[in-house]
């Protein structure tokens, strides 16, 4: 049954083609469980050694002038913006060309515009649900504390609106220890020691050490060396996206680089239901009280229809994996997952409706693309966390 009428869209999305993150550590702070800012779970000392290297230069960093809005980044209360150590640890070294890592590049910045003008075209132009210029009252933008996804999400909203603004776009965000829009083993204890466990176990298993070694022998690099396959990844898809020629050597692993990774992001999180519940449950827990609170008709959500969250891979593949539609491929630049919140106008019955990349998905455990929200909350019943309760599993010393 096609409910006839919808409530609010919340939709997920992450960054899209930056500069690749650093390649070694330099800071003790972390984001989606990396080290010195990176987005990925390696340890201190994890190398991308020399022939990895391309040159990024500051003319790849322009921005266009159609994705500039009037924004203010705030703390989660709308004071002022937290510290951010990833962006100050991104700022420690220059990569060759003369950028800093990690920074969103102008393709990215179109990237984010582009999926921006695509959700005007299904929530404005097609559908009027969505007023013709942002209001503040009306979207909610929250972005993890990083420049490359507060600028990801201006990008997006300057689509969206087209620079159409009532009000300054405000764009929310919170401290390194607190944040929960990426695993977090910097603020949480016991998911440190999990992953640092899995992590550990991927350079035992036999076929990615074998691996790992060939390509080393290919590129020329000592055995002593120590290489990731995610790390690798990051930048052979950053400098494919630019155009800037690789490694020679490296072409004929670029399906094996591509299939390894995703298997250690698969080993890292999805090796339990604790690794992903400590992963990804208190962003769920938040996705879910939206709705519920929308349906409820709690004073805050009253006016709201839109929230955004500008993330990570590293979140969106937890989110995939909790909603059973991961399909084992890592996700492209720009990628979305949204959530829809529909009402049907007899029944009044809630359903969700889950779309990722532009395409509709049916939730295993869902009798039908239009989810009963009951249905919706068991699916994800055993992964959720409050706050409080994700604080007191962080500071255990183990399961």
């Amino acid at each position: 049954m096609a409910p006839c009428t919808g409530q609010f869209v919340l939709s997920v999305f992450l960054t899209c083609c930056i500069v690749p993150c650093p390649s070694h550590s330099h800071s003790k702070h972390q984001k989606a469980c990396g080290a010195g800012g990176r987005s990925r779970p390696l340890p201190r000392g994890t190398r991308v050694p020399a022939p990895c290297q391309a040159d990024w230069v500051p003319d790849l960093l322009k921005v266009p002038a159609h994705t500039q809005i009037d924004y203010v980044v705030t703390d989660l209360e709308g004071g002022p913006r937290p510290s951010a150590p990833v962006e100050d640890g991104y700022r420690v070294t220059k990569l060759h060309g003369g950028t800093y890592p990690g920074q969103l590049t102008t393709l990215g910045m179109q990237q984010l515009y582009d999926l921006g003008m695509r959700l005007r075209r299904s929530y404005i132009t097609d559908l009027p649900f969505l007023t013709a210029s942002f209001s503040a009252a009306e979207v909610y933008v929250r972005s993890t504390n990083i420049m490359r996804t507060i600028e990801s999400a201006k990008c997006l909203v300057a689509g969206l609106y087209q620079q159409k603004q009532d009000d300054t776009v405000p764009i929310l965000t919170t401290d390194t220890e607190n944040e929960i829009l990426y695993p977090n083993y910097h603020g949480c204890k016991l998911l440190k020691v999990l992953i640092g466990r899995q992590w550990a176990e991927l350079f035992q298993l036999p076929d990615i050490t074998a691996d790992l070694k060939s390509i080393q022998a290919a590129l020329g690099i000592q055995t002593e060396q120590r290489l990731d396959f995610i790390h690798l990844r990051d930048n052979m898809v950053a400098r494919e996206a630019h155009g800037l020629p690789g490694p020679a050597g490296l072409e004929m692993w670029r399906s094996t680089v591509e299939r390894r990774a995703v298997q250690m992001i698969c080993h890292i999180y999805g090796a339990s239901r604790e690794h992903l519940q400590l992963s990804i449950g208190p962003f769920l827990q938040i996705l879910l009280t939206n709705i519920e609170d929308k349906l409820k008709g709690a004073a805050s959500a009253q006016s709201r229809k839109l929230f955004l969250y500008s993330v990570h891979d590293t979140t969106l593949m937890p989110c995939l994996m909790a909603l059973g539609i991961f399909d084992t491929k890592w996700p492209p630049y720009a990628a979305n997952l949204i959530l829809e919140l529909h009402q049907h106008c007899v029944t009044q019955e809630a359903f969700v409706k889950v779309s990722y990349l532009g395409q509709d998905k049916l939730i295993p455990g869902c009798s039908g693309v239009y989810c009963p929200l009951r249905e919706f909350q068991a699916i994800l019943s055993n992964l959720l966390l409050t706050m409080d309760r994700y604080r007191i599993l962080c500071n255990q010393a183990d399961l």
